[in-house]
């Protein structure tokens, strides 16, 4: 059975269906989301629609996690939610928070020796003890170790990354599709006007479709 990793979707449904067909899939084979399924985008409600109908399963990204949050009141004090994701609150159905609650901060596969997260992984560190905020955020390791949110923090944590494990990840638009020895980035910006992006294992081939327009401009937000 085929398994579609599938890079930052941010409610770019109609790019989504796009990317299905073009890869060809099949109802029953097996669909991977990494994380950001919503917000910038023009229908993060028909995304989680599609992915909870269709039994695909994801990974929590940073925009997933924020609106969760705002969802569940534990808000920060004193910050105001942006329209962005403020759409998401208003058209999200019950069973979709229901959908989007359950999914985990990383997924391992180890029929394929493949792990699937949204941000990234500090090398050297032990899956179990890797912190939450860098499996949502992580884009960088700086000379010193330490790890950075920005792209600029250092180099990229996947060229970093030793394996044995594939990672594949999203998160970093920025940098776009990276392919590591032993990670796969696929963040390719389809909600700023660039691709949506498909790993498909076991044959290890990448397929792309164009974004229909750019929904935001890329320097708008994190």
């Amino acid at each position: 059975m085929r398994t579609l990793f599938i890079g930052d979707v941010h409610g770019c449904a109609q790019e989504l269906d796009a990317l299905l067909a073009a890869c060809g899939w099949r109802r029953g084979e097996r669909v991977v989301l990494v994380g950001d399924l919503v917000a910038k985008g023009p229908d993060s409600a028909g995304v989680v629609r599609r992915a909870r109908e269709q039994g695909f399963l994801a990974v929590r990204g940073n925009h997933d996690a924020h609106v969760l949050r705002w969802h569940s009141g534990l808000a920060p004090e004193g910050k105001k939610l942006g329209k962005e994701h403020r759409q998401v609150l208003d058209t999200l159905a019950p069973e979709d928070w229901t959908y989007l609650e359950a999914q985990p901060l990383y997924r391992r596969f180890p029929e394929l020796n493949a792990l699937a997260v949204h941000g990234g992984l500090v090398p050297g560190v032990p899956l179990e003890q890797q912190r939450p905020d860098e499996l949502l955020n992580l884009r960088s390791i700086a000379e010193d170790g330490t790890p950075s949110k920005r792209v600029d923090g250092g180099a990229p944590w996947a060229s970093l990354w030793p394996g044995p494990e594939l990672v594949i990840f999203g998160h970093d638009a920025m940098r776009g599709l990276q392919r590591h020895p032993h990670a796969i980035g696929l963040d390719t910006g389809c909600v700023y006007g660039g691709q949506l992006t498909a790993y498909v294992m076991p044959e290890g081939r990448l397929v792309s479709v164009p974004a229909r327009r750019a929904y935001v401009d890329v320097n708008a937000s994190p």
